[in-house]
């Protein structure tokens, strides 16, 4: 299942939840629902909460078809090396070896950590367990499977953080204020040029502060430009903070010359080590050269495909990921691919506030629609197309009762 898709479905599915007084309680409803949609292929799943004394995980509730396990049963965690594996990655995907769970025919053990994440040290061992694990049961354990539970454990941990937080204390003004600032901060100049290049972005977020961000990252050498857009899909003040870190750690990177898959691996550490709480940043990122055959290289971490205008083509391709999105697991790969600009190409960014924009029967805006509106604005400036886009996507979305975050990045080559 795409991973936006898989966003937009526990979003939903949590939207949706009604209200419930325990955090157990409410994991074991999503975790229900989730086992209902038949898009994510999961058929069974198991919760595990750490107990008090943080020694051991005790079984809160089993939900599908798995063999029964007897009520409150109890893993020891320094009995069972699986759960300081979900410490340190998050997700995992391993054999089963208690005996009992082998007997009720578990074979194999796919499982995400959720909310707060401790640190133990017992003499030179340091690990990392969270305060919940959900155990699930899939038609195919692989890749693919991983990504499905790093999302969910990302996604419901930061849920269960926003649980806390507004059982607490509410957003003030003050706090907005001062998230409003920090997006101010995050945000270049809209019009850029470059070599051969024009380059122009626009961001607008939902509410006073928002996750959407886009950037322009120069290097000393002057031979080539960074253009990053990316979404970080928390709310209000967190989202803003995320995004603000992933933008300066981008900057460190371009002003020390990193390789580009190395940067983006070590922001995705960063993002983990620094936001356990948070759900995933979104992002991709290019590089434009000077160079005549007009390269540029770039990496698609889960973001929404770029849509590239091809002048000789006369067509729209489209960019597809290069790597998973940032911060669920710090074990992710990130790989680069390129295209070649030449004179009148278009390579247009977007976040997903423009192609799932919703008009007021819930229709997507989507991405035949901005397909064909790029093409009739081929002989536009990146400024001009930036804005008629922009336009068009508010026109459709009047009156949609929902709204998100929506930023445009538009670059073209123009000799």
């Amino acid at each position: 299942m795409d991973q936006r898709k898989l966003y937009k479905t526990l979003d939903l599915i949590i939207k949706e939840a009604p209200k419930f007084d325990s955090d157990d309680q409410f994991l074991l409803y999503v975790i229900e629902q989730i086992i209902k949609t038949e898009e994510v292929q999961i058929i069974g799943g198991r919760l595990w909460k750490l107990n008090p004394l943080k020694d051991s995980y005790t079984l809160v509730e089993q939900i599908g078809e798995m063999g029964l396990i007897e009520e409150n049963y109890e893993l020891v965690v320094d009995e069972y090396p699986n759960f300081k594996e979900v410490g340190v990655h998050r997700s995992v995907l391993e054999r089963e070896t208690d005996s009992y769970l082998l007997e009720k025919g578990i074979q194999l053990y796919s499982a995400t950590g959720v909310g707060e994440r401790y640190r133990f040290k017992k003499g030179k061992e340091v690990y990392f367990l969270y305060q919940y694990i959900i155990a699930l049961n899939a038609k195919a354990l692989d890749s693919v499977l991983l990504n499905t539970l790093n999302i969910i454990g990302t996604t419901l941990s930061s849920l269960l953080k926003s649980r806390q937080i507004e059982s607490s204390v509410r957003e003030n003004i003050e706090e907005m204020e001062k998230a409003s600032e920090i997006q101010k901060n995050i945000l270049p100049d809209h019009e850029q040029s470059f070599g051969n290049y024009e380059i122009f972005g626009i961001s607008l977020p939902e509410k006073v502060v928002g996750g959407d961000f886009f950037d322009y990252l120069t290097y000393e050498d002057h031979d080539k430009i960074g253009v990053v857009i990316g979404d970080a899909a928390s709310k209000g003040f967190s989202a803003a903070a995320q995004a603000l870190y992933v933008s300066g750690a981008l900057k460190m990177g371009a002003e020390y010359n990193i390789k580009m898959t190395s940067m983006i691996t070590k922001i995705n550490h960063l993002i983990y080590d620094t936001f356990p709480f948070e759900r995933f940043v979104t992002l991709c990122y290019c590089e434009l050269l000077t160079d005549k055959k007009g390269l540029c290289q770039y990496i698609n971490a889960g973001h929404n495909s770029p849509m590239f205008y091809n002048s000789s083509k006369d067509q729209i391709e489209v960019l597809e990921t290069t790597g998973p999105v940032l911060g669920p697991s710090p074990s992710q790969k990130y790989y680069t691919e390129s295209i070649n600009f030449d004179i009148n190409d278009i390579l247009v960014l977007y976040t997903d506030g423009i192609v799932e924009a919703n008009d007021e029967d819930f229709t997507f805006y989507g991405d035949e629609r901005l397909k064909a509106l790029i093409s009739s604005l081929k002989e536009s400036t990146p400024k001009e197309i930036c804005e008629l886009i922009v336009e068009d996507v508010q026109k459709f979305s009047a009156k949609s009762r929902y709204s998100d975050d929506k930023t445009v990045v538009v670059i073209k080559r123009v000799k």
